[in-house]
């Protein structure tokens, strides 16, 4: 149920939303590095949350449930 809770949250955030459908395409197409480093020159974001973003990354099957995700319920709404 928490993992549901969590897709939820993502998908209804539009930056979260955004962001996580932006790192899924890329990481398909095996750019998400190119993003991650980007993120880390970023001084506007904290290291706790870069952090965060790198474990995400690493994640290619949580990316690809998230954006079904997302797909699915923007349907529906």
């Amino acid at each position: 149920m928490h993992d549901f809770e969590s897709l939820e949250a993502s998908s209804q955030d539009d930056d979260t939303r955004r962001l996580f459908l932006r790192m899924a395409a890329l990481s398909q197409d095996g750019r998400l590095a190119s993003l991650l480093s980007e993120l880390a020159h970023d001084d506007e974001l904290d290291d706790e949350l870069k952090g965060t973003l790198d474990v995400i990354a690493g994640d290619e099957s949580f990316l690809l449930v998230v954006q079904e995700y997302i797909r699915r319920t923007q349907v529906l709404h």
